[in-house]
């Protein structure tokens, strides 16, 4: 066994490790409805074919976060001397708390930081679309999509469509 090997072995036993498989397995596919890809939990998750092509909804979020998110958070998710890197910041949060902070926003004012989120919560171009923002977010945080656009992306399907338009009119 080579020195790389061991070290791998003996980082794998730490709960960075178990930490970092229970991420992984967070991220699987368990179901579909047409519209978007759920984990064994019933949360958004990406989609991401042996070659490369993204599901429509991580597409999306691509689309959605550089629309409405990289003035603030950087390009990419990678962040800011503005804002955190919400790449990373995704990895380290529930999806509920993801949802309330984009809903309700943030405030963290102290003596070491300032930094303030508004609320998206009335924004249908922000809140039709947070799932979307969330698998995108989370693909990038695993590493799974390179920075830039993704170079290939499923078709939007009618049923993608179909839900789109009810929240944007609803």
């Amino acid at each position: 066994m080579g020195v790389k090997t061991q070290l791998a072995a003996v980082v794998c036993m730490t709960a960075f490790c178990a930490a970092a498989q229970a991420q992984e397995a967070n991220t699987a596919v368990a179901s579909n409805d047409g519209v978007r890809s759920f984990n064994s939990d019933d949360i958004p998750t990406y989609d991401i074919a042996p070659d490369g092509t993204v599901d429509w909804p991580t597409f999306s979020g691509y689309r959605r976060y550089h629309a409405d998110c990289h003035v603030c958070h950087g390009p990419d998710g990678e962040g800011s001397t503005y804002a955190p890197a919400l790449k990373n910041s995704v990895m380290h949060m529930d999806y509920y708390d993801f949802l309330a902070v984009i809903a309700s926003g943030r405030q963290k004012v102290g003596a070491s930081e300032n930094s303030v989120m508004p609320a998206f919560g009335t924004n249908k171009n922000v809140m039709c679309y947070v799932e979307d923002l969330w698998t995108y977010l989370r693909a990038r945080g695993t590493e799974t999509i390179p920075r830039g656009r993704p170079a290939k992306r499923a078709d939007k399907t009618e049923a993608y469509t179909e839900a789109e338009t009810a929240c944007m009119e609803g």
